[in-house]
């Protein structure tokens, strides 16, 4: 198996694509909008996914966040808000905003397990700040550690009940980058002492089966690689510190932040101590020049994957997702 997940072209799989991705076996995909169109085309995308391969389960991923960050969009799916609304909400009714967010992430849920898709890179644990890049800006779930924390376990919560598995994102912290790594390298000159505060979030929810790195770079930790690229980094703040056992994966290594050619930047990023490779763009150049030059995916990440697919499944009761948005909108409305 190698160690990434590879983004999809189109709608449907192509006959160049299906060849690949059968010799390639990677541990998961990644769906976007392009590949969103409706419920029936997705589940049939999905399904012949899991057929490439013959495993019980097989990764299949999106990131649906709400907000800016839908794949999934409307006419076809419903719209959900972004993480600003339920920080809005916790600063008047912080046990209310809990079970929003919990509501919230459940219905988000139900509409991605019924399409096939059994993680979501939900929800940020970035803890914002006054010079917080818009990148992250209203995704964000609150400028309080403690808040952040507990407003991202309610999603993880919420997707676990819809038979989702979330993830941590963006470690160590995204929340003083004051540039977007889409497009360049932010760097965070921030002191160890004072980036307690982004570790704390990731700390408190450290048993989440999946998290992801950021391209960010902290010289206080490692003068020269963003965490992604960083095995101090990798090792001995996030595996270390913070104390996050599961799944790594890169945030997307196609964004400008990085340097060097894609399959170099998967090899650098493998070779730090990052367990999967996340690669969105869907060239088979780049994904074939990854294959074949990543080492096939370890025994102890193999291990770490089926832990984290664990967690996904069906939904654990029978409840409507139009109920779910309704207890979210009730919710939420005690902010207006």
């Amino acid at each position: 198996m190698t160690p990434a997940i590879f983004g999809i072209a189109g709608p449907q799989l192509s006959d160049d694509e299906r060849a690949f991705f059968t010799d390639a076996d990677p541990a998961g995909y990644i769906l976007f909008a392009r590949n969103c169109v409706t419920r029936d085309q997705m589940r049939r995308l999905t399904d012949d996914l899991r057929a490439l391969h013959g495993r019980e389960k097989t990764l299949i991923s999106i990131d649906q966040e709400g907000g800016r960050v839908s794949r999934m969009k409307p006419p076809e799916w419903p719209a959900y808000p972004a993480g600003e609304a339920f920080d809005r909400l916790y600063q008047v009714a912080p046990a209310s905003a809990i079970e929003a967010a919990r509501a919230n992430a459940e219905a988000m849920g139900r509409e991605l397990a019924h399409v096939g898709i059994n993680v979501d890179y939900h929800a940020p644990f970035d803890v914002r700040r006054p010079e917080t890049d818009a990148v992250i800006g209203d995704r964000a779930l609150g400028s309080d550690p403690m808040q952040v924390a507990a407003l991202g376990r309610a999603t993880l919560s919420g997707l676990g009940r819809a038979g989702v598995v979330g993830c941590l994102k963006h470690m160590p912290g995204h929340g003083r980058a004051t540039a977007d790594s889409h497009k360049e390298m932010p760097v965070v000159t921030a002191s160890a002492e004072e980036l307690e505060t982004d570790l704390e979030p990731f700390q408190t929810l450290r048993d989440a089966p999946i998290g992801m790195s950021a391209h960010i770079r902290f010289p206080v930790w490692d003068e020269r690689n963003p965490a992604t690229l960083s095995p101090f980094i990798i090792q001995t703040i996030i595996r270390e510190k913070i104390g996050f056992t599961g799944l790594l994966l890169t945030d997307d290594i196609d964004m400008q932040a990085l340097d060097g050619t894609i399959p170099e930047r998967a090899e650098r990023a493998i070779a730090a101590g990052c367990d999967i490779v996340l690669n969105c763009w869907a060239k088979l150049d780049d994904m074939a020049g990854i294959a074949e030059c990543v080492p096939p995916i370890s025994h102890e990440v193999s291990l770490r994957l089926d832990y984290a697919l664990k967690g996904a499944g069906e939904p654990l009761d029978e409840i409507e997702t139009a109920e779910l948005i309704a207890k979210r909108d009730a919710l939420l409305g005690q902010a207006a």
